[in-house]
């Protein structure tokens, strides 16, 4: 072997060395960063297995079908969700300002994989925004940002702001999938893109470690994606699709641009929807369909309790009955054990950290 070929040898050998020891830097750099970009108060978060019934019962929750029991939370054991661990937000621990709230809910530690943005110098949000919106969606998962304003307080980017740090966030899974590698790579390439329109140096979080918080946290939405439905079948002849407008108009229902029906909530929002089961062409129909969308609605306004409430309103309005999926009649027991187990499940969201119905769970299940 020449000097020349051993010469080579060496050299590549210390090249390689070189090359794995400044990714293992940059992967630390990017950690760190991730730990420091929020603080966390709370703990680590415990996905249970639900302790009512996981198995459709007439009418009881109806889990996402693509779930299986090995893919939910708590078979075989209970599984850890931990929110990262930063810097607080806002001007002091006891001290959240409105505009701190809201960046809050937009890059959350517990749902999002953060994504620093190192500024080389401050920058307005006029500058920014029209870049930052060419990002802002990857696959079917929403990406925010939020910036550290001159002030001291992290709020959203607006016009007229003064920011000297930037912190994007991915959200880790939907209802429907998880964040998975393709997206994951498409975002960094785009974010890359854009850091450098900006002038800003992203960190981006190790690929594997980003893709097992979202799966674990996309199998506790699956295993929470509830549905709850009851029945009203008419006692005679079908009902006429124009005296069902009037009497559902009648029980305060809204008419959505969509078709469907909703009882708004009286906060822009709608506690439960309403499906005559049939399609416009139709003239009557013999059932109608109430449905609780159970994690997007807080314990506090009672969807079910309300939804039984309108349900037995239009038995009476209509003569008809309430009755499952398989038109047997729901008794007052059965529907006090099915608030039960709607009870169980609001309790296992809370201790989860996703309070049915908070932003946070609106986010994962929209």
């Amino acid at each position: 072997m020449s000097d020349l070929q051993m010469s080579l040898i060496v050299a590549g050998g210390v090249f390689i060395v070189g090359v794995f020891s400044y990714n293992k830097w940059q992967e630390y750099k990017a950690r760190k960063s991730v730990e420091k970009a929020f603080s966390s108060d709370h703990d680590d978060v415990l996905m249970r297995a639900p302790s009512g019934p996981s198995a459709r019962q007439e009418p009881s929750f109806q889990a996402d079908a693509n779930a299986t029991a090995q893919d939910c939370p708590g078979v075989g054991g209970a599984v850890p969700l931990e929110a990262d661990e930063a810097e607080p937000i806002g001007p002091g621990a006891d001290v959240i300002t409105p505009a701190a709230e809201l960046a809050m809910s937009l890059v959350d530690p517990l749902i999002d994989c953060l994504l620093p943005l190192a500024l080389e110098a401050p920058v307005r949000g006029d500058k920014i925004l029209p870049v930052l919106q060419t990002l802002r969606l990857v696959g079917n998962k929403p990406v925010h940002y939020i910036g550290l304003h001159v002030n001291g307080d992290w709020e959203p980017i607006v016009h007229g702001g003064v920011y000297i740090k930037l912190q994007g966030g991915v959200q880790l899974a939907s209802r429907t999938t998880a964040l998975n590698e393709l997206e994951y790579s498409e975002l960094v390439t785009r974010l890359r893109g854009v850091a450098d329109e900006i002038g800003a140096e992203p960190e981006i979080p190790d690929m594997i470690e980003v893709m097992a918080e979202a799966r674990i946290l996309h199998r506790f939405v699956a295993g929470h994606d509830a549905q709850l439905g009851v029945n009203l079948h008419t006692d005679g002849a079908p009902w006429a699709i124009t005296t069902l407008l009037g009497a559902l108009e009648k029980q305060g229902f809204d008419v959505r641009p969509d078709g469907r029906f909703v009882m708004p909530d009286g906060e822009g929002g709608f506690l439960f929807s309403l499906s005559t089961n049939v399609t416009l062409a139709e003239e009557t129909t013999p059932r109608l369909t109430l449905l609780l969308d159970v994690p997007c609605v807080a314990p506090a306004r009672d969807g079910f309790g309300a939804m039984v409430a309108c349900a037995k309103s239009l038995v009476g309005r209509l003569n008809g009955t309430i009755v499952d999926d398989y038109n047997q009649p729901l008794s007052e027991p059965a529907l006090a054990e099915i608030a039960g187990q709607v009870r169980e499940f609001y309790e296992e969201m809370e201790a989860a950290d996703i309070p049915a119905g908070s932003t946070r769970a609106l986010r994962l299940f929209s």
